[in-house]
């Protein structure tokens, strides 16, 4: 199965192995320069191997900080995908992973700053005895030098000064607890559940992103922890001179005489984030211009169990199957922007969206639209992995509740594709299966899979589209309705042809099946669900592939918000 994995997902080991190798050289590079360097031979008889893990750590942070954006410029991997459309399919599906990245590389800095933080708090504490030593130690003397002018080394000048003092007056100091702070709150805000239920608090709190930049570009800004400099080093190298430090007498005549000088480190975190913050902004220009372009709400659909249906027109509009838009309303928030899945087809001649209550946002949404129609603001489409659908002989298509939607979009364009009959459609078969809790969820789709049931039966392709329904909660009422209509033709649930099974799907079986049926095919299994159903299925795709590139393969395709 790693083998199986290395193949469908080399790009993606490739970007890791690559990231993963930076981020180990920088650290091991710059901990060792930091620790043998001579220019730090001072610094380090005060502070001993802190110094270098403190500074390997703030390298990598850098970097991962250099990182951290780019994932998220949603139009530049647009325009990414876009520019690689003529690339092989498997690469152009690595940049739906762009959210798992900028979770590791988040997940990074958090580890990052805590190596950092700690490496510090015991350099102020071995600044503080070494500013405090009066046994005329090396550590000692050192703090002692300088302290009038500004060649001094340890930035501790007074015995009154406590750790508490210089981690909230010195400007690293300040700003280290207020990045440090903003870094825990949109870590700990960000997490699967805070998201799905608490979407807004997650929103606000992610934009401390700029509180964020702006301490780190200004931390390093004061040059707390220094070196020698290159003049100073060049008249008295510690490796002759150290050892005179301590046992100095008045009327000293010796070229070891002179007191070693001491400079900053130049701040250079601003060099390291400057590109990725200059495209963001780009990125945020793009998406504000964008937004404003006119949308109007054409159609307005209230489906049973609350889901709304919008159906909207924007000069402009191209879409490509199972895209997705982000849409806002400022009568609601004005910053608030939400991502939804397009429900249309490309072949319509308008675009649109299911949206049902899943927070605060999406009830007042619902509630504003059946007393009014508000002002909406819509940016995108942007890409992910279902616009691949035609691309395969034979599609397991799997939604899970109303992640049914993208395939909404893709039946819909299969349905104009055989009324058109385009050429260019590979699909020879597709199989369709959803998982839903409540049968209200089923009712907007009803419509869709009996037209496209009628259309297919009428065409003379009846066996195109295989779909299995499956409810996954179910009452005895709904059991018994069943059992008293277990002979009609109809489906009691939904009153479409195929019936709905009660219960989960057995996987195995399923792609056990679509193998036998094909055993020569590529087939691509598309999923948009949770990420159990998702391991789950990447298991069986792993499992049911043929190691014989003659014969089956089964290529797993996750929908990524």
């Amino acid at each position: 199965t790693m083998g199986n994995w290395l193949v469908n997902h080399w790009f993606s080991a490739a970007v890791l192995a690559a990231w993963l190798g930076i981020n180990i050289f920088l650290f091991t590079y710059y901990f060792l320069f930091f620790d043998r360097d001579e220019q730090y031979f001072y610094t380090r008889a005060i502070l001993g191997s802190a110094l270098a893990w403190a500074r390997a750590s703030a390298k990598c942070l850098n970097f991962n900080s250099m990182l951290i954006l780019l994932p998220v410029c949603r139009n530049l991997l647009s325009f990414l995908r876009g520019t690689c459309s003529c690339c092989r399919r498997t690469l152009r599906k690595q940049l739906d992973h762009n959210l798992t990245f900028h979770k590791l590389v988040a997940y990074t800095l958090a580890l990052l700053t805590a190596v950092h933080t700690i490496a510090h708090l015991f350099n102020l504490e071995r600044y503080n005895q070494s500013q405090q030593a009066t046994d005329g130690s090396l550590p000692g003397i050192l703090s002692k030098m300088h302290l009038q002018d500004n060649k001094w080394l340890n930035p501790i000048h007074s015995n009154q000064t406590t750790v508490e003092y210089v981690a909230f007056t010195t400007i690293p100091g300040l700003t280290g607890v207020i990045i440090t702070l903003a870094l825990i709150l949109m870590v700990t805000s960000s997490t699967e559940f805070i998201r799905r239920n608490y979407f807004e608090l997650f929103w606000y709190t992610h934009h401390l992103f700029l509180v964020y930049f702006a301490g780190l570009v200004i931390h390093g800004i004061a040059g707390l922890v220094r070196g020698q400099t290159e003049q100073s080093l060049a008249e008295v190298h510690p490796y002759h001179c150290a050892e005179y430090l301590t046992q100095r007498d008045q009327n000293c005549t010796h070229s070891c005489c002179k007191d070693p000088e001491f400079g900053s480190i130049p701040a250079e975190s601003w060099k390291w984030v400057l590109a990725p913050i200059i495209l963001y902004v780009f990125e945020r220009i793009l998406r504000v211009w964008r937004a404003q372009q006119k949308v109007v709400v054409t159609k307005v659909v209230m489906h049973p169990a609350r889901v709304l249906e919008l159906q909207m027109q924007k000069k402009g509009f191209c879409m490509e199957v199972g895209q997705y838009i982000f849409v806002n309303c400022p009568a609601i928030s004005p910053l608030e922007w939400h991502p939804f899945t397009l429900t249309s087809a490309p072949e319509e001649d308008f675009f649109s969206i299911h949206i049902r209550v899943a927070g605060d946002w999406t009830e007042r949404l619902i509630d504003t639209f059946q007393l009014e129609t508000p002002r909406i603001e819509v940016d995108g489409p942007f890409g992910t992995a279902s616009e691949d659908v035609f691309q395969y002989e034979v599609a397991m298509l799997v939604g899970a509740g109303i992640g049914v939607t993208p395939f909404a979009s893709i039946l819909k364009s299969i349905w104009y594709k055989f009324q058109q009959a385009d050429q260019t459609l590979k699909t020879k078969k597709i199989y369709f299966y959803w998982l839903c809790r409540d049968t209200g969820a089923f009712a907007w789709f009803n419509d869709l899979l009996a037209s496209l049931e009628q259309k297919m039966a009428e065409s003379g392709k009846a066996d195109f589209l295989t779909y299995r329904l499956f409810l996954t909660g179910w009452d005895t009422s709904i059991a018994n309705n069943v059992a008293l209509h277990f002979d009609t033709a109809m489906d009691t649930v939904t009153g479409l042809r195929h019936k709905t099974i009660f219960g989960r799907p057995m996987w195995n079986m399923e792609f056990a099946a679509v193998a036998a049926a094909h055993p020569r095919s590529v087939v691509g299994v598309f999923l948009c669900g949770p990420e159990a159903l998702a391991k789950s299925l990447q298991k069986s795709c792993h499992q049911h592939s043929s190691l014989d590139p003659r014969k089956v393969k089964f290529y797993f395709n996750k929908e990524n918000f």
